[in-house]
């Protein structure tokens, strides 16, 4: 989930997903990405990652600092872009996404178009937009999910004909070896983490 700053990106992400990341109207409420899982009907399951939001003329040096945060939009398999429709600015606002996603070398990938907020807009001008939109264009409100039903229908349509949309796996384990089980894997954890430690220090 990519964007403008303060375009909605953390609300969208938190009423797909039931999640609580921040959302709030300042500039880098998200500075860490977010990853939450979304489960569609049939057990398929799709990763979305939150995204610092984008902002024009950012300095070099500010850039640099979220390169870290920004580095798996490149390995997205689909972009969802999203734009504050109300925005007076939108558009100017879209040629700073677009150039990012290009130095990110994500310019070309696969993206729908998702405009919030379109909850300000009067029935004229929602009209207005909804004529002029382009192919893959989803018109929300990130506060009501039910707005949200056809991007989230759209999503995964795109990744299950792509073969990237998961199934969880499931084990059956025999009666009595659970406990067995639980406790080995408990104790991988633990050395896991102490050689993260190890490897930290």
């Amino acid at each position: 989930i990519v964007g403008y700053t303060n375009a909605g990106k953390s609300t969208l992400l938190n009423t797909v997903t039931g999640a609580e990341v921040i959302a709030e109207n300042k500039l880098f409420a998200t500075l860490d990405p977010t990853v939450r899982r979304i489960r569609f009907p049939q057990d398929r399951e799709v990763v979305l990652l939150d995204t610092v939001g984008f902002i024009r003329d950012l300095p070099p040096a500010l850039l640099q600092a979220f390169s870290a945060t920004l580095e798996e939009v490149a390995d997205a398999d689909l972009l969802l872009i999203v734009a504050d429709v109300s925005d007076p600015d939108r558009e100017q606002h879209m040629e700073t996404v677009e150039k990012i996603l290009g130095d990110l070398g994500a310019g070309e990938l696969p993206r729908m178009m998702v405009l919030n907020k379109c909850d300000l807009l009067s029935p004229e001008d929602l009209a207005l937009e909804r004529d002029r939109a382009g192919r893959d264009t989803f018109f929300v409100s990130a506060l009501d999910r039910r707005s949200t039903r056809p991007l989230l229908e759209a999503i995964e349509h795109h990744l299950w004909e792509r073969g990237r949309v998961e199934r969880p796996a499931y084990a059956i384990v025999p009666e009595g070896e659970g406990e067995a089980e639980a406790e080995g894997e408990a104790e991988g954890e633990a050395e896991a983490e102490a050689e993260a430690d190890e490897g930290a220090a």
